[in-house]
């Protein structure tokens, strides 16, 4: 099994979105950072099942919010690096950039 590591631009996106979710609804933050949680200890059991992007970036999405979790492996130390947690509708040219 693989181990997750998430960047720090990657964990201010999600807690950016996490509060913007939480001003619309109480406990819809919390609910959004439980999501994303799931997802990446999906994605550290399988970690080659989400669709690759490109020759090294991977993207997973959420089940009920419109984001993406962005990542690349590592395959000798078992780790999943995960730079971006983007919603859908962002430019990719943002993620490219991480």
């Amino acid at each position: 099994m693989f181990s997750a590591i998430v960047l720090p631009l990657a964990k201010a996106d999600i807690q950016d979105s996490a509060r913007w979710y939480e001003k619309q609804q109480q406990g819809l933050g919390k609910r959004f950072v439980n999501e994303v949680r799931e997802k990446i200890h999906l994605i550290e059991k399988f970690p080659k099942a989400a669709r690759l992007r490109n020759d090294r970036v991977r993207t997973a999405v959420l089940e009920t919010f419109p984001f993406m979790i962005h990542y690349h492996l590592d395959e000798d130390k078992k780790l999943v690096i995960i730079s971006a947690v983007f919603h859908t509708s962002r430019n990719p040219k943002v993620w490219k950039a991480r």
